[in-house]
């Protein structure tokens, strides 16, 4: 299968999950007197949760993106492998609601903060398979960092755990991962810049230094 068409209905996947998580917002419900304002104020757990996933989505797609860049073609297998990825990705919308309502109604936030975490979590080991197999077909070949793809591994279900004993701090670190994952590959890009105008090459990339730094970027999970 060309990549063009893997590419095209990964992109739709995207695109349908980040689109379906604004479906959580919802007009609050005001009554007696209390105002629209404090109303909205209220609704804050669906506000952070959507920021939390829809991030989430953003830096998946992005480092998707660079793997796809940088392989040369797919297989069977991994088309495979990239439906699993996917499938775990259209569910985010899913404990997303949970954890907003719950936290929202003041019951049940452990459980739904794990039924967050453990979606999560699949989703960063999914992506981590799809990326160790679609390495064989990278056209430039790079190391592996094991630091960072163990780190990308740990994190959610870390955050999972931690949502046992407490909830806030559960949620402190799912924000955090996600937040830690759009910097990281944005400093890494700088710097190979950096390393690029101190060789005396030019500042601009080119597309395959793009690619290669784009896809070594760090994700939920990658060869960050």
């Amino acid at each position: 299968m060309k990549k063009s068409r893997a590419e095209a209905f990964s992109d739709g996947v995207f695109a349908v999950a980040a689109t379906v998580l604004v479906f959580n917002l919802v007009d609050p419900n005001v009554t007696g007197t209390h105002g629209l304002g404090t109303a909205l104020l209220q609704e804050w757990p669906s506000y952070a949760a959507y920021f939390i996933s829809f991030s989430t989505i953003v830096v998946i797609w992005v480092n998707h993106h660079g793997i796809i860049d940088a392989i040369g073609r797919f297989d069977r297998v991994l088309l495979f492998l990239n439906g699993l990825l996917l499938l775990t990705v259209a569910v985010i919308p899913f404990p997303t609601r949970l954890l907003a309502h719950y936290l929202q109604a003041g019951h049940d936030q452990t459980a739904a903060a794990v039924v967050y975490g453990l979606v999560m979590s699949s989703m960063s080991l999914a992506f981590s398979i799809f990326n160790l197999y679609a390495r064989r077909y990278r056209v430039k070949m790079v190391p592996l960092d094991w630091v960072g793809f163990s780190l990308g591994l740990g994190l959610w279900p870390l955050a999972t755990i931690t949502a046992f004993f407490n909830v806030t701090l559960a949620l402190t670190l799912y924000a955090f991962v996600v937040l830690f994952y759009i910097a990281l590959p944005i400093t890494r890009e700088r710097r190979t810049m950096a390393a690029s105008s101190g060789a005396g090459r030019p500042l601009r990339l080119t597309h395959g230094d793009a690619s290669t730094a784009e896809a070594r970027g760090g994700d939920l999970g990658e060869d960050a």
